[in-house]
């Protein structure tokens, strides 16, 4: 009987080492190329499925109720959208920062509509979100214009390029890899988030109580992130093939969004994320969103970030 017991002690174990971990950390994301290094880590093997599930949705905004209701354990977001579920009571912290936008983010007008100047009076697409609202106010401050000189019109994001191909909107809000569709078609490009530097950025945020309980899980997606950024540095062609179908794009195309935005590396995230760098941008972020009432509040952001899951090299 001695053997039996020894076989079964020993298969009690191994299951639970299997579930010392417990159940993966739960990451979503809308498409956006500066989230792709994620997917590419996931194809090139380095996440394990039992370590990280990624769940991909039509928007940012469903990943923020996915967030809200608990459904995800992390999110990739622009800050302004963290800001948001801050001010909503959601408990979430910045564990990276993956890309500062700068040119990704545009507005887009018909081919006739050839100066900021003549969306006076426009249909203007944009998804009423923080980052809507954002670049709207820089595209009316740009133009010299106020919000009642032009028609605005809630969008989808997953709305945005049959609007604009179907005539309902003249002018459109929007980002990659819409931006890059609807230029390749005849749309003309008025304004970028290259005049606005600095105030697009996207991390990956996650609900504090998930963060303790996916410690090990975090690290491990925090690793295999810049293993796959590794990969894009020394393999360029090679990594865009492998990222450009989950966009929908030619590998030449993804190279150019790449261009509209810049991924900071390990050092510049201890930088973002150690010191007051992040915080004072979501403090600016907070006050614009406060004025243009997409807060009821304005939210703590005392510990809105931590460098101490990033990998050591």
């Amino acid at each position: 009987m001695r053997r039996p017991l020894r076989l079964f002690i020993l298969l009690l174990l191994l299951a639970l080492a299997g579930c010392r971990h417990g159940p993966p950390l739960k990451v979503g994301s809308n498409q956006w190329p500066g989230y792709e290094p994620v997917y590419l880590a996931r194809d090139l093997g380095l996440l394990p499925a039992d370590a990280v599930k990624l769940v991909e949705l039509p928007s940012s905004t469903e990943v923020m109720q996915y967030l809200r209701n608990g459904s995800l354990d992390a999110g990739m977001l622009t800050l302004d959208e963290v800001i948001s579920l801050l001010a909503e009571g959601v408990p979430l912290q910045v564990v990276l920062v993956m890309d500062v936008s700068d040119g990704a983010d545009a507005v887009l007008a018909k081919p006739e509509i050839g100066s900021l100047e003549q969306i006076r009076g426009r249909r203007v697409g944009v998804e009423i979100s923080a980052l809507g609202a954002l670049m709207l106010e820089s595209l009316l401050q740009a133009a010299h214009l106020e919000q009642k000189d032009i028609q605005v019109v809630n969008l989808p994001v997953d709305q945005h390029a049959q609007a604009f191909r179907e005539g309902r909107v003249d002018v459109l809000i929007t980002f990659e890899p819409t931006r890059s569709r609807l230029l390749a078609e005849g749309a003309r490009e008025l304004f970028n988030s290259h005049q606005i530097p600095g105030r697009i950025i996207d991390v990956l945020a996650v609900r504090r109580e998930a963060a303790r309980e996916h410690n090990e899980h975090l690290h491990r997606l925090l690793r295999a992130y810049f293993r796959a950024r590794r990969a894009m540095r020394e393999d360029p062609d090679g990594s865009n093939r492998r990222m450009a179908p989950r966009l929908g794009v030619d590998p030449e195309t993804l190279k150019t969004m790449f261009a509209g935005m810049h991924l900071p590396d390990l050092a510049e995230n201890r930088d973002w994320l150690g010191g007051p760098r992040l915080t004072r941008q979501a403090e600016r972020l907070a006050r614009m969103m406060r004025e243009w009432q997409l807060i009821a509040t304005t939210p703590s952001l005392d510990g809105l970030a931590t460098p101490r899951y990033l990998p050591a090299r």
